[in-house]
């Protein structure tokens, strides 16, 4: 694997810190600010409403750029709204500073996909996307924990200037390990708009949406969930992170090498399975040990739809892939924001703090339906296509008779 995609994975290292080490902080902000714990999950919600929105606006704006220079101005973004958020003096400022660093995510993650995959043959192409995710998840590992660690300890507000200077890390990655590259030539937003068109594309964005919605209901009110529900001590969350940040890097590097060989049955088995673990959190979070295995579970099934979603969107947006691929980034954070605005719906309702796990089981159930929906949409297209061909008049050589 190519050494820039070490860099592409430092910069996802810091973008997938700033992500989520708000899960095991909502607690703490939400006593600072004052407001309830389903009025911090607005912080969850903003992020990813400004992932969706911001992606294909600084993508279009970064086809008249190089990439490398691309990179680099989107983690300057991202530094600065990390710095709002640690210095924000009130509620709304803070919300403003998520919404900020969130512009930089979506184009990152979206040109660094079709970066990391034309570094490498095509057959690699969903194991470089997966290396480059990987920084994703291993931040899920080690800077999550650690910057929930911190926040619990000495104050939200210096984990998030420790995400700032994680950026300026990644940023200095991106300068030093990036080759330079030059603009797409020839790139017209209408030939990229044009993607948009097809189907498969619109259908593995809907399973995008709705498969890792279903991993953010339960997750975005974990912190609650296991200090109300399985007894947990608030200083045992970091741990239960580092399970689930465990739970992505191997289901990401797993579904990334399956990607490559068999992607649709292998988002099958991790829709399916995912929609099942998530409904039984329902019961295992009434214990610790169970909870925990779950936990991990939730991360390695959904971690596991990423590399096979987002290479089945460039497979299908060929020619016109670096929207798209961004588009379905946002599509990743739509299905957080909708999924944790739906958790805090039903907690509010008093449905319980393990009600969001319910809404999670729905939506990834609901994603394995398209998975099968767009499979059979290919099949008839494929078959189709076969009965066209064989229609065709086939034209038979010319013999020349020689008197």
């Amino acid at each position: 694997m190519p050494l820039a995609l070490l860099a592409l994975a430092i910069g996802a290292f810091g973008i997938g810190t700033t992500e989520f080490v708000i899960m095991g902080l909502l607690p703490e902000v939400a006593n600072d600010y004052g407001v309830s714990i389903p009025t911090a999950g607005f912080l969850v919600t903003g992020y990813a409403l400004g992932v969706m929105f911001g992606a294909p606006l600084m993508t279009v704006l970064g086809t008249k750029v190089p990439r490398k220079r691309m990179l680099m101005l989107l983690m300057g973004l991202f530094i600065a709204g990390n710095l709002l958020s640690a210095l924000a003096p009130a509620f709304a400022v803070m919300l403003a500073g998520r919404v900020v660093a969130s512009l930089a995510h979506g184009a990152f993650f979206g040109i660094g996909s079709v970066v990391a995959a034309d570094l490498v043959a095509p057959h690699k192409r969903a194991g470089a996307i997966a290396m480059m995710f990987t920084g994703l998840t291993v931040a899920n590992v080690i800077g999550v924990p650690l910057g929930t660690l911190v926040g619990q300890s000495v104050g939200w507000r210096v984990t998030f200037a420790v995400v700032a200077a994680l950026g300026v890390v990644g940023l200095a990655g991106v300068a030093k390990l990036v080759p330079d590259l030059p603009k797409a030539e020839g790139v017209r937003l209408r030939h990229e708009l044009a993607a948009f068109k097809n189907v498969q594309v619109l259908l593995a964005m809907a399973m995008t949406v709705l498969g890792f919605g279903g991993v953010f209901a339960a997750i975005t009110y974990i912190a609650p969930m296991m200090t109300h529900v399985a007894g947990f001590a608030d200083g045992s969350v970091t741990w239960l992170l580092v399970l689930f940040g465990l739970g992505m890097v191997g289901g990401n590097l797993v579904g990334g090498k399956f990607a490559d060989r068999a992607l649709m049955p292998m988002l099958y088995v991790s829709l399916g399975a995912l929609a099942v673990v998530l409904a039984l959190f329902t019961l295992t979070a009434h214990d610790k040990i169970a909870s925990a295995v779950t936990v991990f579970l939730i991360g390695a099934l959904g971690f596991a739809t990423v590399p096979p979603l987002q290479k089945r969107v460039l497979d299908h947006a060929h020619g016109a892939p670096t929207l798209a691929s961004a588009v379905n980034i946002g599509a990743f954070n739509l299905g957080n924001a909708l999924a944790a605005w739906l958790g805090g719906v039903v907690i509010g309702a008093g449905f319980g703090y393990t009600a969001p796990n319910w809404v999670g089981a729905v939506l990834a159930a609901a994603a394995l339906v398209l998975a099968f929906l767009s499979a059979a949409l290919e099949r008839r297209e494929t078959a189709a296509s076969r009965t066209v061909a064989g229609s065709l008049p086939v034209e038979r050589p010319t013999t020349t008779v020689h008197h």
